[in-house]
């Protein structure tokens, strides 16, 4: 199937896209992509080196049309987030993504893509290795771990990029040029819990829900799509309010900046009670598919009697963690006062693992203001504190503030509109890009961020357009060609 993926044009493009997924490359994982990266620099003479925490920068020097203008950084991450459906057998430490086309769309088997930022890392190399195309001095620079904490970007070498201008390719929309996106933090509840055996009485059954879409818990995290932690839990308190349900385990959704697709919980209840669970679930079942039907038209809701008795929380506690998950916020907190349409502040309620009495609890808290990201964070920590959680902060990072007098901006919609003959738009998104950070080591540096059009990134419905492709990539060689003169 990769094979038909690289003869799409741009060929150059797909070709080192094809090439990048076959090697393996989850968040803090990224050793192989890296040597790959190194291998592909060797290979083409360029000049490389790492910085401590491993990011990698490939030197290539100017065409000789262009050997006088300014020295240009082109930046993207080479991690992936590893999602796949529930049903597909696939081992992402070991398997290259396998991918096919599908009209104007490249897709994987039931995994996610990996074209973010894939498709970024992928044109840099076509930049790279070509002998055609004009461009000034470049610095390429690849990234680890923007996925899972930006780490990469935080612990970047002050002193590794000369570069003056960045060009970083993350951004999802062919029309669209990035000029600023929100912050983030990661929030993680802990509790172990002491545990009950079942009485005579009572008896075991597991909830499942799945089918759901899934996506970027930034990027749609406005489009109402469906939390299956949470629709689980408002289930669990539904039942609880018509008798008491002690919680035996839960395993809720997945990475924390992916809104959760699956999630299932093993609860017990008196067995007297075993017709009214039925029937609520038959009719939450219902409500759901009407609910749904336009976000997540795949949800799924079913239940498993179990034979084998599990430990369980007590009563008490039960209830309290189960008005505790409902409490969360989720999903769009507030909206931008001075950008219309865009989220200013958002939680995903991403992870939920009980096992064997020992509770986490992991939330993606983004904001593009540093007073209301704190807010909400407080607000979230307070909750599970308030059931007896330790809660620990970790991973934040600043967001990106907009520079709309930047002359690199001026420069590449000059770009789009000679292209196009249309104005592109110039946003600011609800998602974590890594040029607020970049910007922290640089702060001279002028930076914004453009790409190929991407849909349901960090899901397994993530697909990447061709015929988007093809625009990106002469936007991205025009911008190239159209670098301004050093300045002295």
């Amino acid at each position: 199937m990769s094979v038909e993926v690289s003869n799409v044009e741009p060929k150059e493009v797909w070709k080192n896209f094809v090439l990048l997924n076959e090697v393996p490359r989850p968040s803090k994982k990224e050793d192989r992509v890296i040597e790959f990266l190194i291998s592909f620099a060797t290979k083409n003479n360029l000049m490389y080196k790492q910085d401590e925490i491993g990011n990698l920068v490939i030197v290539k020097d100017s065409t000789p049309d262009m050997i006088t203008r300014e020295t240009v950084v082109l930046q993207s991450h080479v991690d992936m987030v590893h999602e796949k459906n529930n049903y597909v057998e696939f081992d992402f430490l070991s398997s290259g993504i396998k991918m096919y086309v599908d009209g104007d769309w490249v897709k994987a088997d039931g995994t996610t893509l990996g074209a973010d930022n894939g498709l970024g890392v992928a044109a840099i190399m076509a930049i790279l290795e070509s002998n055609e195309i004009s461009h000034p001095k470049i610095e390429a620079l690849f990234t680890i771990d923007e996925e899972t904490g930006m780490t990469g970007a935080l612990n970047l070498s002050d002193t590794i990029l000369t570069g003056k201008i960045l060009l970083n390719l993350d951004t999802e929309e062919d029309d669209e040029i990035c000029v600023g996106c929100a912050g983030g933090i990661d929030i993680t509840m802990s509790k172990n819990y002491p545990l009950q055996e079942l009485k005579e009485d009572e008896i075991n059954v597991k909830i499942l829900l799945n089918g759901l879409t899934g996506g970027h818990s930034g990027a749609e995290i406005h489009k109402g799509l469906g939390n299956s932690n949470k629709i689980l839990f408002e289930l669990i308190q539904k039942l609880n309010s018509d008798f008491d349900v002690k919680i035996c385990s839960i395993d809720g959704g997945g990475l924390r900046n992916a809104i959760p697709r699956e999630s299932s919980a093993i609860i017990s209840f008196d067995e007297d009670n075993l017709n009214s669970f039925k029937k609520i679930m038959k009719n939450t079942s219902e409500t759901l598919a009407d609910e749904f039907e336009e976000t997540d038209g795949n949800i799924n809701l079913e239940f498993e009697l179990l034979e084998n008795r599990f430990q369980t929380l007590g009563a008490i506690e039960s209830k309290e963690l189960i008005n505790a998950i409902n409490e969360c916020p989720n999903g769009v907190f507030e909206m931008s006062e001075n950008i219309d349409g865009l989220v200013e502040t958002s939680n995903n309620l991403a992870n939920i693992r009980l096992i064997e009495g020992k509770l986490k609890i992991q939330c993606l808290t983004r904001s593009s203001s540093e007073n209301s990201k704190d807010e909400l964070s407080k607000i979230i920590s307070n909750i599970f504190e308030n059931i007896g959680c330790d809660s620990k902060f970790s991973g934040g990072y600043p967001g990106w503030e907009p520079n709309l007098n930047s002359a690199t901006l001026k420069e590449v919609k000059d770009s789009y509109i000679t292209l196009f003959s249309s104005e592109p738009k110039v946003n600011v998104i609800h998602a974590g890009l890594e040029c607020g950070i970049i910007g922290s080591h640089y702060p001279e540096m002028d930076m914004i961020s453009f790409g190929p059009t991407i849909l349901g990134a960090h899901s397994p419905d993530e697909k990447a357009s061709i015929s988007s492709t093809q625009k990106f990539w002469r936007f991205f060689r025009e911008i190239l060609s159209n670098i301004p003169e050093k300045v002295n």
